[in-house]
């Protein structure tokens, strides 16, 4: 028998290392359903978005609202992961989430590391102030302005605002505890966030959020790099949301006429930019 040559003895071990690296990077899609379980990260310190709610114990908001209606449309289990804004990105680089749900701005720095979904929602980023603090953006510059850690809210606010002392939070909760206690005089989010607080503040009556904003904000949902059949998947489905309604009563439910907080919806799935009002 002749012994085999090199080439000959080679392609089996090819094969199988190509099999193999098929399978360590098996399509993320097809790893949720047969997981049977969609595992997401979401805020619950930041309603309407995310939060605890304090009769059922259980994290509730618009994007877990969401979050729940793909594991209906996946037929699986849904696992909220609580984050904070700083651990969204982590969260998913490592695997430890599959998407991320949690009032995530879509930003070209952030879409080096993930990607990101069609918009479902969108705002402008706005301030929350003592009445007649703020009467225009002109008067950010002389104030201490809180927000949150690693969000856009600080990379814009760095930008627009360089000479302004600006103090940074773990979470949303935290800066508006220091700006009713006094030590930061206005505190940015986006709109809608802003919107929701406002509204559950005992003494509500002393503050407002004056009528400007400093960016727009588009937020899509978190998907790990590379999985295009996943985003083109939640992109069908964000649209079908919009389609036949759902999408609308969700956000209904949450910023409608009926809730905490009434907000008219400037954004639909599909749009390109925010209408007027």
């Amino acid at each position: 028998m002749k012994p085999q040559t090199l080439k000959t003895a080679l392609t089996p071990l090819f094969i199988a290392l190509a099999l193999a690296s098929g399978a360590a990077h098996a399509d993320k899609l097809d790893d949720i359903k047969k997981a049977g379980v969609l595992r997401v990260a979401a805020f619950d310190g930041n309603p309407p978005f995310g939060y605890v709610d304090a009769t059922s114990k259980k994290i509730v908001g618009l994007d877990i609202d969401y979050a729940n209606e793909l594991g209906k449309k996946l037929g699986v289990k849904v696992e909220i992961v609580p984050t904070n804004p700083a651990n969204r990105i982590p969260l998913l680089t490592s695997n430890k989430v599959d998407l991320v749900f949690a009032n995530f701005t879509i930003t070209e720095d952030r879409a080096k590391v993930i990607d990101f979904s069609i918009p479902y929602i969108a705002s402008g980023q706005q301030f929350l102030a003592k009445k007649g603090l703020l009467k225009s953006a002109d008067d950010v510059k002389k104030v201490r302005v809180g927000t949150d850690k690693g969000t856009t809210m600080e990379t814009t606010l760095r930008e627009k605002y360089p000479d302004t002392k600006v103090v940074l939070y773990d979470d949303t909760p935290l800066g508006l505890a220091a700006l009713r206690n006094g030590n930061i005089q206005a505190l940015s989010q986006d709109g809608t966030k802003l919107t929701a607080i406002l509204a559950t503040l005992p003494d509500k009556d002393k503050y407002e959020i004056p009528p400007f904003a400093i960016s727009e904000e588009y937020e899509g949902v978190g998907v790990p790099k590379g999985e295009t059949r996943l985003v083109n998947y939640l992109n069908d489905w964000l649209r079908e949301l919009e389609k036949n309604g759902t999408a609308q009563q969700i956000y209904d439910k949450w910023f409608g006429q009926q809730s905490a907080q009434p907000l008219p919806r400037l954004f639909k799935i599909g749009d390109t930019k925010l209408s007027q009002k």
